[in-house]
């Protein structure tokens, strides 16, 4: 593989002159491409689709090529500067969206937005406000977007019923033998089973809208302004599909919001960050606006708790079914998640007064006007 002449198929400014791995993703192989011409350096992203996380690669671009098309026309619309808040595709030397390579790997081309950068961990209370407010302004300006045109690249990825059921399923089957040592996290989950339609069953009744979602609303996809730390554009569109904004909303909270690493062990330091919720639930009022409904304002704190149930349930699962979902460090690794976001689950549902009493402040004070 040549990545020069894998650059050389997309329609850049100038010639290439290097190509070298870029940030640390872990799924998609990312390189910047630097080029020369007359006018200047550009600097591009080269990406190669994880075949085995999306499958149906050429989908995935369809999707990812029509909301960056729509997303480019409302910034531009809004009198904002389309290159640097949203990400555009570079289109192939054909006029394609994305190119094919002789072993039938899919690759794309966007921008790199100069003077950002990606953080894993906000800097302060202030920048997880503010890719609150990216987050919640990407919901708004997609909601002109038919999302029913958009492909499930993932089926089902946050329907929380079936994830249920799949864990009723692990649990049957018991592949590994490991059910016997898990009963009580077993317990945990069969206690809430009646909860994880909530979601399901106001999208399927039209009590919220269907919406076109991001589903993997980690800060890290949120590029921010080296000067100004402000959020500047929401990245990573493989999983923008159909769905709620509960999910976008609940699993920023359910990543942000705690207070210990994913796989923390020490289940003591695992607890709900009421502040940062404050501020998160702020930024994402503020982006969204008048767009969000009633219902999904009464729903945003259920989201937080059923996000966080669900992820604690896929962990679950997999470690039922012996880890082949998710890359583990040892062989407990899953079980450890579970564990955590099943703790984050109980601290959430304790505090569910204090999210509803969030969220209605904070609507009332943005909107204290009307």
């Amino acid at each position: 593989m040549n990545l020069f002449d894998i650059a050389g198929q997309f329609s850049t400014l100038g010639n290439c002159l290097d190509v070298q791995p870029f940030g640390n993703g872990h799924i998609n192989d990312t390189y910047a491409v630097t080029c020369a011409s007359e006018g200047g350096v550009r600097r591009y992203i080269l990406q190669r689709l994880n075949s085995r996380v999306f499958p149906h690669p050429t989908a995935l671009m369809n999707n990812f090529a029509a909301v960056s098309v729509y997303l480019r026309s409302i910034v531009k619309k809004d009198a904002g500067d389309a290159d640097r808040e949203c990400l555009c595709l570079i289109p192939t030397v054909n006029g394609a969206a994305y190119y094919v390579d002789k072993q039938g790997e899919v690759w794309r081309m966007t921008q790199l937005i100069d003077n950002t950068e990606a953080y894993l961990i906000a800097e302060n209370r202030d920048m997880f406000e503010d890719a609150g407010r990216a987050f919640g302004l990407f919901i708004k300006r997609l909601e002109g977007f038919d999302a029913s045109t958009l492909i499930e690249v993932i089926p089902n990825f946050h329907n929380t019923v079936i994830r249920y059921q799949n864990l009723e399923k692990a649990i049957a089957e018991d592949k590994m033998g490991r059910a016997k040592g898990v009963q009580d996290l077993i317990a945990f989950a069969r206690a809430r089973k009646d909860k994880t339609g909530i979601i399901v069953n106001a999208l399927e009744k039209g009590e919220i809208p269907l919406r076109v979602t991001h589903n993997d609303t980690k800060l890290n996809n949120v590029l921010i302004d080296t000067a100004t730390k402000n959020a500047v554009c929401v990245i990573d569109l493989d999983t923008v599909m159909p769905g709620s904004l509960l999910y976008d909303f609940g699993d920023a909270i359910r990543v942000g919001c705690s207070t210990a690493q994913e796989d923390e062990k020490d289940l003591s330091k695992v607890h709900f960050d009421k502040e940062n919720f404050v501020y998160f639930t702020r930024g994402f009022m503020r982006g969204i606006g008048g767009s969000i409904t009633q219902k999904e304002r009464e729903l945003l704190p259920v989201g937080a708790i059923l996000m966080t149930f669900e992820c604690g349930m896929r962990f679950l699962t997999d470690y039922l079914e012996g880890d082949v979902y998710f890359k583990v460090a040892y062989p407990e690794h899953n079980l450890v998640r579970c564990r955590t976001q099943f703790k984050l689950v109980e601290e959430l549902e304790e505090n569910i007064a204090f999210m509803r009493e969030t969220v209605q402040k904070v609507y009332a004070e943005l909107h204290q006007d009307e």
